[in-house]
């Protein structure tokens, strides 16, 4: 019955609720709003210094303030609607498309609360390379590659490649992204670590089973004027474009390495048509590295993704496709047993655990 549907719906639900207002109670953010209100309607506020920073930082908090008791309230209001027409066919079909509506407002408000560091909302660099292994761990770097990418069209966020490494003899070496979107680094900071292939291998003619290791790091794209370069510091190299690509692949010297001596990062462009296009996405690939890694240095808690080695100490998560199927987040330990569709880019879910873990830790 339709009923009992609209009631499944509101139930399915409730564990995002429980989310929000757990973090609100724990973030603080009401306190500071009662703190920001209370000083916005003192009568001398206008000559205070912090007008500007204290009505923009009010503002904010009181949309999601409002945001929270209306996702409540709406809450309460459809549960005593769907009592109210349960036995009402006709008013149920009207009341239905405001349910699945506000679900769907639910899970964005979710994400959104849980996104509350300023590089949240930046775009991103995404960078895949293969593990130690030849062909099986390349064959898996390149799995994860259409993994990320589709889960990027999923969440209508624009993935482009920057980079792409072809390996020996399958797969990729290493693949660089540029996303784009509504809290794209947001959403993929927590993808960054090693992920374990365990399966039969494709290329083994003995049908033997295989572990394969791929590292993901990702760092958010900076401003300029957010950190210098010395010029004494790189090396620009030039060479052919490989891999898939327009007519100018393998033709110019268009693709460009840059390697910052001090730090020991390598970044490298290849998707632009010409050779300044690709330095100037490479320098700001570099920054954002450079960034990123002061502030995993400043993290006790954060080894430097860099210097992690592509094994077991540092993996994240597991998918696991012989002698069963399980992908396993070793963060969270949230599991699935649906492998394909994982792998097909429907990786929210866990996104969602590690963000709501994290949250919960600080």
């Amino acid at each position: 019955m339709l009923v009992d549907d609209l009631r499944e719906r509101i139930k399915s639900v409730e564990p995002d609720l429980k989310v929000i207002q757990t973090y609100w109670q724990n973030s603080g953010l009401e306190g500071e709003f009662q703190r920001l209100h209370a000083l916005s309607i003192e009568e001398n506020f206008w000559q205070n210094p912090q007008q500007t920073d204290i009505s923009k930082q009010l503002q904010k908090i009181r949309l999601q303030r409002d945001q929270y008791t209306d996702t409540l309230k709406s809450y309460n209001d459809l549960r005593e609607l769907i009592d109210l027409f349960e036995t009402d066919e006709s008013e149920l079909t009207k009341l239905r498309d405001d349910i699945y509506i506000w679900a769907r407002s639910v899970s964005r408000f979710k994400i959104n609360l849980l996104l509350q560091e300023e590089a949240d909302h930046s775009n991103c660099f995404f960078n895949i390379n293969s593990g130690a292994g030849g062909t099986e761990s390349q064959d898996w770097a390149e799995i994860l590659l259409r993994m990320y990418i589709r889960f990027c069209e999923r969440e209508n966020m624009n993935a482009s490649i920057l980079d792409y490494q072809v390996g020996e003899a399958a797969g990729i070496k290493s693949a660089t992204l540029f996303v784009k979107g509504k809290n794209a680094y947001g959403l993929l900071k927590g993808e960054a670590g090693v992920h374990r292939l365990v399966r039969i291998s494709p290329y083994d003619s003995n049908k033997r089973r295989h572990t394969s290791f791929a590292a993901v790091t990702v760092a958010p794209e900076v401003p300029e004027a957010v950190i210098t370069i010395n010029p004494d510091d790189i090396r620009i190299d030039t060479y052919r474009a490989g891999g898939a690509g327009g007519q100018h692949v393998n033709k110019t010297d268009s693709a460009v390495r840059i390697t910052h001596y001090p730090s020991g990062i390598v970044v490298q462009c290849q998707n632009e048509r010409s050779q300044g296009q690709n330095k100037e996405i490479a320098m700001r690939m570099l920054m954002a590295k450079l960034v990123q890694k002061e502030k995993d240095e400043q993290n006790a808690k954060k080894a430097a993704l860099e210097k992690k080695k592509i094994e077991w100490g540092s993996q994240i998560r597991s998918y696991i496709l012989h002698p069963y199927k399980l992908v396993k987040d070793h963060r969270t330990d949230l599991e699935s047993q649906q492998p394909e569709l994982i792998l097909d880019g429907d990786i929210l879910q866990f996104i969602e655990a590690n963000l709501i873990q994290a949250n919960t830790e600080q």
